[in-house]
């Protein structure tokens, strides 16, 4: 089972997005959703738009 929690900003200004997973909470770097399974999927569309803009904005550089 996994269920999104919301997400926090890091002081470096990037994001963790807090999920529950099989009952235990973890926090996942946007970069890391892929070791995770189900949890990009588990999203927000707001969160998945901005991953998505982030991903764009990186391509350019």
């Amino acid at each position: 089972m996994i269920k999104y929690l919301g997400s926090k900003s890091t002081n470096d200004g990037g994001v963790l997005y807090v999920f529950l997973i099989n009952g235990l909470q973890k926090e996942i770097k946007e970069h890391a959703l892929k070791q995770y399974p189900g949890c990009y999927e588990a999203l927000p569309p707001t969160a998945k738009a901005r991953i998505s803009a982030n991903r764009a904005w990186l391509s350019k550089t």
